[in-house]
């Protein structure tokens, strides 16, 4: 996990740790909305590149992703000189597609429903002979993406009580479990995509439910977690959360009036179990805002619903 936060450290400053008033605690917020490409992802897809061979580095590689880790991945690889390709889902937020695209990766469609981008990546993979970049079940994607609990506890100057993190497939919750292992770990996911959660509470890995509700965490749609973070999360007795439509509206509206910051549905998540009293309000809490790639008619409509709870 050092390693990961010095390559980090190399490249870009640490992103800021910004305190605010909720209730009667202290809380803070790590805005990794504010990442070069706009999320956190950044970090598992550099560590992981940088690692890669002359020869691996030469053919290239492949990544699925709805959008912020194929962003990062196409960060990392454009300033590496690395080819990209992204498997992304065809009805990806716009912005990033066009984030993407611009960042220099190639980009392959699927459809989300009828498809795999699991089975098209490995497919592309083995036929280009590029390294798969998976955007969570890998060692060096988790130990990147765990960079942002080492910078947090050098913010800080110490770890903190509580780390409330966005949850998909489960690699930066992991990552900062193992960068900050004193800490309490809450894992939140919106409702009907918590899986994790739920997999947690079980003590064994448990999908997605058939025919899930629609989510506007475009990010955060993981039909099932992998054994690699399901277990670093397991032992260190994480637990999760899941918060509604309503709420996320209410985070995001929130973070654009007290913080300043445009967050991303997926991004907010954490943010709105807090506002929810769904994690307690305390001091030494840390909340995670995972990104804010959120297209511009979204933002305003999210705005819209939350403004009369805020």
């Amino acid at each position: 996990m050092a390693q990961a936060a010095e390559k980090m450290a190399q490249i870009l400053p640490p992103t800021p740790l910004l305190r605010f008033a909720w209730r009667d605690a202290r809380v803070l917020a790590k805005a990794e909305s504010l990442q070069p490409m706009g999320a956190f992802k950044l970090r598992g897809a550099w560590h992981r590149l940088t690692a890669l061979s002359p020869d691996e580095s030469r053919a290239g590689v492949v990544a699925f992703s709805s959008g912020n880790h194929a962003q990062g991945v196409a960060w990392a690889a454009k300033r590496l000189g690395i080819p990209a390709t992204i498997v992304m889902p065809a009805d990806a937020p716009r912005l990033k597609l066009e984030g993407t695209r611009a960042l220099g990766a190639e980009i392959v469609l699927y459809d989300r429903a009828r498809e795999s981008r699991e089975a098209i990546g490995e497919r592309l993979a083995a036929e280009r002979g590029c390294v798969l970049v998976p955007s969570f079940d890998d060692p060096w994607v988790i130990e990147g993406q765990g960079s942002a609990g080492v910078e947090i506890a050098a913010q800080l100057g110490r770890r903190p009580r509580r780390i409330v993190i966005p949850c998909g497939g489960g690699g930066l919750s992991a990552g900062i479990a193992l960068a900050c292992p004193d800490a309490e770990i809450v894992v939140v996911e919106p409702e009907g995509w918590d899986d994790m959660g739920e997999s947690l509470r079980r003590g064994a890995i448990v999908p997605v439910g058939a025919n899930p509700p629609s989510t506007s965490c475009d990010a955060l749609m993981t039909t099932r977690v992998s054994p690699l973070t399901f277990d670093v999360l397991r032992d260190r007795r994480a637990t999760g959360i899941a918060v509604n439509e309503a709420e996320i509206s209410r985070a995001i509206a929130y973070a654009a009036r007290a913080l300043r910051l445009v967050i991303e549905p997926g991004g907010a998540i954490a943010l709105a179990a807090l506002l929810a009293g769904r994690v307690p309000a305390e001091d030494d809490t840390v909340i995670l805002l995972s990104g804010g790639n959120i297209d511009p008619q979204a933002l305003l409509e999210h705005l819209d619903l939350g403004r009369a709870t805020c």
